[in-house]
């Protein structure tokens, strides 16, 4: 076979390559923002068969993006799976922005910060180089891209196994070497709190909060007002062990009230302008 021939599969191919990519990023954009599609309703809105929707989700769930149920694509969360981090990062973002600014209060120049995987964590880096010269310990791929290039901040990058659901690394690895690290600062979020204690959906997760939790002198959590409706199944630290909580202004006071009863140093974070 002529070069002539051979390239037209390959062009064909790449085309259609192309436009399956396109449809599971739409597929994607579209289940994210209703939070949950039925199949048949993608096939239809795709003029696409349900096999094909069905593969589509195979492969973005494979990926950690979406999640396929009993007929329905879904992109929220659930007491045993965690939603994506693309998915996350989209949600609640004044009150993540307000509890950012509020958590920077306890950064300190010259300090060793752990960082957590969370998206609301997230929001803190790019306030942190107002605070250099820091070291910024982390597990999350994409805070590590964030700060790779940025002048008097220097980033300790923890590996082990890559989960793309929530872009960062955890298990053994990771757990041993932040065991050998001692932190002044650990600032982390949360999937739920139940009982006034942190939960999460995954062992991994609280594995490595936990040993980051343990290897730092100060602990900050997290929590917009969203976390104290959700559910999740391993339990990790009660709200009491923290240094701080941060929640957002749109927090029910009477979690506030209850929380500070017992003894939580509670911080309501400012509302402010809307992040573009």
């Amino acid at each position: 076979m002529g070069s002539d021939q051979q390239e037209v599969p390959d062009l064909l191919n790449g085309s259609r390559q192309r436009r399956q990519a396109a449809r599971q990023r739409a597929i994607t954009e579209a289940v994210m923002a209703a939070g949950a599609l039925r199949i048949e309703e993608l096939a239809d809105r795709f003029a696409i068969s349900q096999m094909t929707v069905h593969r589509d989700l195979d492969e973005l769930e494979g990926r950690g993006l979406l999640r396929k149920s009993r007929g329905v694509a879904t992109a929220l969360s659930t007491a045993l799976v965690e939603s994506s981090d693309v998915y996350r990062s989209g949600r609640q973002l004044p009150e993540k922005e307000a509890i950012a600014h509020a958590a920077m209060e306890f950064v300190e120049p010259g300090q060793a910060i752990m960082l957590d995987d969370s998206t609301t964590t997230l929001h803190l880096v790019p306030h942190l180089p107002a605070k250099k010269p820091l070291t910024v310990i982390t597990n999350t791929l994409t805070i590590m891209n964030e700060l790779k290039a940025t002048n008097g901040i220097t980033l300790l990058g923890l590996g082990g196994q890559y989960y793309n659901w929530c872009s960062a690394y955890m298990g053994r690895m990771t757990t041993t070497a932040i065991s050998a690290m001692r932190a002044d600062l650990f600032v982390m979020s949360t999937a739920a709190i139940t009982d006034d204690v942190c939960f999460h959906q995954t062992l991994e997760t609280v594995d490595v909060k936990r040993a980051m939790f343990d290897a730092a002198s100060v602990r900050i959590l997290l929590a917009d007002h969203t976390k104290f409706a959700k559910r999740a199944l391993h339990a990790m630290v009660p709200l009491a062990d923290f240094d701080a909580v941060i929640v957002d202004f749109a927090t029910d006071a009477a979690h506030v009230k209850r929380l500070r009863s017992a003894g939580v140093n509670v911080v309501v974070a400012r509302r402010g302008p809307v992040p573009r």
